[in-house]
């Protein structure tokens, strides 16, 4: 009879504990269940910086004209392609046609003047010379004559003047080159009075384009010249395209408190695919790691509910080890034994879009981070869009 109750109180002590068990293993599976996690892994991260700009040729020439009138002949177009010294353009020329001819009679006129007074001055020189003549008449003849010089200077200057204003309004190229922008038409009035218009925009040379990409004063730093850099443009999806860094320029930009500066990307464009005016996404190539732990950047920004950061950060300062001087630090939290989310201190390396290197000695390969917190999200609201996470990444 005693033996049984024995048996009996054994086994009630050994099915209290295996339920113990079991609810704690329930509730840990439970706890593990309603974090989102990845696992920590080993591979490659190239840090890039990522900069917005827009193709233009390297050069670009703009052409004028000095003179007012009427585009009476237009001989490019949009597209063109033009040599050095092609006519481009023609003015209506009759009115300076009118004045070079009224500046030509005034020469004319000048120079029949200017033999008048050699005449009267050698007349006058011979009168005096036989003192039929005073001095103040032989000096007014004189001066008579470098008046008529200078006139006919003045007028010969009028004709260079009105000849020159005739080959302006005939407008030829002055590089080789593709015309890009046209900005006049046939009949329309051409008014060169208070600056030159802009006629024709023409690019040297559009298999030679380059990118002015704006870099965040943040960044700008770790930019150099000759860095490798791969772009994108929307009309060709995925495709990268290659280039150089040629220039930083040294006058920044501030637009609402955000200072960027201009870096110019040199871009080779042989097949000519690349257009003047595209918008290119550029990835500036900094460094590259090999073989480093990478954890998800959504690791890096969660936070459990209650998670005081102030308090963690002086535990460690009064426990742990000082940070690693390369990289700044992070804190990421991993799944413990029991479900529950351990904070874990961590210096972050460098980043892409989408995983961050950390450095060696807090984490390791296949510790599970926790990226979300499902019931948090559940309470405020936000709904997962896409498939479920796979087996092997979630706890």
């Amino acid at each position: 009879m005693r033996r049984s109750l024995s048996l009996l109180g054994l086994l009630f002590v050994l099915a209290l504990l295996g339920g113990l068990a079991w609810w704690r293993l329930s509730a840990a599976g439970r706890e593990a269940g309603r974090f989102q996690t990845a696992a920590v892994v080993r591979g490659d991260l190239a840090e890039t910086i990522t900069a917005n700009g827009t193709l233009n040729p390297v050069g670009v020439v703009n052409v004028g004209v000095q003179v007012s009138g009427t585009v009476q002949r237009l001989h490019a177009d949009f597209n063109d392609r033009v040599r050095a010294g092609q006519l481009l353009l023609e003015l209506d020329p009759r009115l300076f046609r009118a004045r070079l001819a009224q500046s030509e009679a005034n020469l004319a006129r000048a120079r029949a003047e200017l033999e008048l007074a050699r005449t009267n001055r050698r007349r006058a020189e011979e009168l005096v010379r036989r003192q039929f003549l005073s001095a103040q008449a032989y000096d007014q003849a004189v001066a008579a004559e470098r008046a008529a010089r200078a006139a006919v200077q003045a007028a010969e200057a009028a004709v260079a003047q009105d000849r020159a204003n005739l080959e302006f309004s005939v407008v030829r190229s002055p590089v080789d080159g593709v015309v890009i922008s046209r900005q006049v038409d046939v009949g329309q009035t051409v008014a060169a009075s208070f600056q030159t218009p802009t006629l024709f925009t023409i690019a040297r040379d559009l298999r030679r384009m380059q990118i002015e990409a704006a870099v965040a004063e943040a960044d700008i730093g770790k930019v150099r010249v000759g860095q490798p850099v791969s772009f994108t443009v929307d009309a060709f999806g995925t495709r990268r395209f290659a280039g150089t860094v040629h220039q930083i320029r040294l006058n920044p930009t501030t637009q609402q408190n955000v200072v960027t500066f201009t870096v110019v990307i040199a871009v080779d464009n042989p097949d000519g695919v690349l257009l003047p005016g595209m918008t290119a996404t550029a990835s500036f190539r900094v460094r590259d790691l090999k073989d480093v732990l990478l954890v998800p950047n959504a690791a890096l920004a969660f936070r459990p509910e209650g998670f005081d950061p102030r308090r963690f950060r002086e535990e460690g300062r009064r426990s742990g080890p000082a940070p690693a001087a390369e990289g700044f630090p992070a804190t990421v939290f991993v799944l413990g034994s029991g479900g529950e989310p351990v904070p874990r201190r961590v210096q972050v390396l460098a980043s892409d879009d989408e995983m961050s290197a950390i450095a060696e000695g807090v984490l390791a390969p296949g510790d599970l981070v926790i990226l979300a917190d499902r019931e948090a999200q559940a309470r405020r609201g936000v709904v997962r869009v896409g498939p479920p996470p796979a087996s092997g990444g979630t706890g």
